[in-house]
C-alpha cells in the first residue's frame, strides 16, 4: 500500500465538546493522561481522517473503511500519522461495517452536543464495535486490524461495592443498570458481611460474595481472595467502591487473563475517566463511570419490595422513624439528641408514633430522647438492614442526620428530612428524591426543632389512621 503523505493529527479536544458533559471530561481526562484510553485515540484518528479526507460523506466512508476493512493510519509518531492511500477490497461482515459505520456518525454527531444522551450514545457504540474487532490492537502506534476474543456465553460479570451503607445505598441505581445491561449474563457482587443478606433480598444478583477485607499482612487471606476472584472466570468488573483497595483487586487476577475492568485501577480497560469525579456527588460519579461502559441511563436508587412486615406494635399505626446517630467520629454531624427528644413530642402530640432507630452504641442517644418523650418506641440496637428497609418504607416520614438510615429512606420513596451541618457537603452526599428535604446550617446546634418540623410537615401526608379524640 502506498503512503499518501503525513498529516498533523487534526486538533479535537475536550474544547470540542460542552463544558461538563462526558467527552469533554473524557477527552480532558485524556489530554493529562500518560497512559491514553484506546478509545480516546481511536476517536481522534476518526477525526483526523474525516478531516484529512475533506468532511463530507466520502470522507465517513473511509473513517469506516478504516475500522472495518483496513486501517488508513499507517503510523502514529508524536502529533503526526501516515494515511494510506486507499484499503484493500477486502470482504467484511455486515456487522463490523455496521458497528464501524455507527461508531463515526454517533462521534461527529456528538461534537458541541450538549446533551448527554449523545455522549452516552459514542460510548455504546464504542461496545458495539469491541465486540466485533480488537480496539487495543486499532490503538497501537501501528493500528492492526484483528477481530475481538469471541467470549462465551453468558457473560460472567462481577460488580464490586463494600461499604458504608449510604454509598451502598446509593448504588442501587447501577445495580439496577448493570442488571437491565447484562440481562442475559451471570451477575455476581462482591461485598463485605453486613451487606450480604440485604444484597441477596435485591434481586439484582446470581450470586453474592463476601470481601472479608483482609489486613495488608494477612496473606492466607489474601490468597483466599485471590482464588475466590480467579475462580469466578469473570469476564468484566464494576468497581463502585472505586478505592485504592478495590482498585489493588485488579492485580490480583492473571495478567493474561484480567477481565475488563471499570473503575479507577491504573489502566484499566474502562476508567471513569474525569479529572474531577472526586467533587462530583456520589450518584453522578457512578452514573457517569457507567456511562463510559455503554450504561445509560442509570436510574436513581430505588428499593425492592419490602424485606418483612414492621413490628407488631406499629401495626395500624402512623409512625415517623428518628435517625439521631451518625458516624461515632463525626459528633458535628448530629443534631442534638434532645432536639431529636423534643421533635418526637411534637409529633406523638399530633397523633404520630415516633420510632428510634439505630446501633445498640447509640441507645444512649435513644435514652436521651426518651427522657423528652417517653412515648418513643426504641429499636436501637434491634433493627437488621431489611428491617430498617421496611421500617422506614412504611413510615410516614423518615427524620435524621447525614446517615445510612436516610439514603434507605429515600430509596423507599416516601418523604424524608435530612439535616446537615458543615461536617459534610450535600452537594456531594445527599440523598436524592422527589420527597427529600436537605436542611444544611453549619452548627446543627442552632438549627431549631421549628424548622425540623415545618420541613416534616411540608412533605409528609397526613394521618392515615386519625386518633379519635377520648370522650369527654
Amino acid at each position: 500500500m502506498t503512503i499518501l503523505s503525513w498529516h498533523r493529527v487534526a486538533p479535537f479536544g475536550a474544547g470540542d465538546f460542552p463544558a461538563g458533559t462526558p467527552l469533554c471530561r473524557f477527552f480532558a481526562w485524556n489530554e493529562a493522561a500518560r497512559h491514553q484510553d484506546r478509545r480516546y485515540i481511536i476517536a481522534r484518528d476518526i477525526y483526523t481522517l474525516f478531516t484529512a479526507f475533506g468532511r463530507g460523506e466520502a470522507a465517513r466512508a473511509m473513517c469506516v473503511a478504516h475500522l472495518a476493512r483496513c486501517p488508513l493510519v499507517g503510523l502514529r509518531v508524536g502529533g503526526w500519522v501516515s494515511l494510506q492511500l486507499s484499503a484493500p477490497d477486502r470482504t467484511q461482515d455486515g456487522t463490523v461495517v455496521a458497528a464501524a459505520r455507527e461508531l463515526v456518525d454517533r462521534l461527529l454527531a456528538a461534537i458541541g452536543a450538549a446533551d448527554e444522551a449523545a455522549h452516552a450514545a459514542v460510548f455504546a457504540a464504542f461496545e458495539g464495535l469491541s465486540a466485533e474487532i480488537d480496539l487495543d490492537a486499532m490503538a497501537r502506534r501501528r493500528p492492526r486490524l484483528l477481530p475481538a476474543k469471541r467470549l462465551p456465553a453468558p457473560r460472567r460479570v462481577l460488580v464490586i461495592r463494600l461499604s458504608a451503607l449510604g454509598d451502598f445505598v446509593q448504588s442501587l441505581g447501577p445495580f439496577a443498570a448493570i442488571r437491565d445491561h447484562h440481562a442475559a449474563d451471570r451477575l455476581a457482587l462482591l461485598t463485605t458481611a453486613p451487606f450480604a443478606d440485604f444484597a441477596v433480598g435485591l434481586g439484582c444478583f446470581d450470586e453474592v460474595l463476601i470481601d472479608h477485607r483482609p489486613k495488608p499482612h494477612a496473606l492466607k487471606e489474601w490468597w483466599a481472595l485471590r482464588r475466590q476472584l480467579r475462580q469466578g472466570r469473570f469476564d468484566r468488573v464494576y468497581d463502585l467502591q472505586t478505592s485504592q483497595r478495590s482498585s489493588n483487586y485488579l492485580r490480583l487476577f492473571a495478567r493474561r487473563a484480567r477481565p475488563e475492568w471499570s473503575g479507577i485501577a491504573p489502566r484499566c480497560s474502562h476508567p471513569h475517566a474525569n479529572l474531577d469525579r472526586d467533587r462530583q456527588h456520589t450518584i453522578d460519579k457512578q452514573a457517569e463511570q457507567l456511562l463510559m461502559t455503554g450504561i445509560h441511563p442509570t436510574p436513581l436508587p430505588k428499593l425492592p419490595p419490602v424485606f418483612s412486615e414492621p413490628p407488631a406494635s406499629l401495626a395500624g399505626r402512623d409512625f415517623v422513624v428518628l435517625v439521631p446517630g451518625s458516624s461515632p467520629h463525626r459528633p458535628a454531624k448530629r443534631w442534638p439528641a434532645s432536639h431529636y427528644g423534643e421533635l418526637a413530642r411534637r409529633f406523638f402530640e399530633l397523633g404520630y408514633a415516633p420510632v428510634v432507630v439505630g446501633t445498640k452504641e447509640e441507645r444512649g442517644l435513644a435514652a436521651q430522647i426518651r427522657e423528652a418523650c417517653p412515648d418513643v418506641i426504641d429499636l436501637s440496637g434491634q433493627t437488621g438492614l431489611g428491617d430498617l428497609a421496611t421500617l422506614v418504607r412504611n413510615a410516614r416520614l423518615t427524620v435524621g442526620n447525614d446517615t445510612g438510615v436516610c439514603h434507605l429512606a429515600a430509596a423507599s420513596g416516601v418523604p424524608v428530612v435530612v439535616v446537615f451541618s458543615a461536617a459534610s457537603d450535600p452537594a456531594l452526599c445527599a440523598p436524592r428524591g422527589d420527597r427529600v428535604q436537605i436542611l444544611a446550617v453549619a452548627d446543627l446546634n442552632e438549627l431549631g426543632v421549628d424548622a425540623v418540623l415545618a420541613a416534616a410537615l411540608a412533605v409528609m401526608p397526613p394521618l392515615a389512621h386519625p386518633v379519635e379524640a377520648a370522650p369527654a
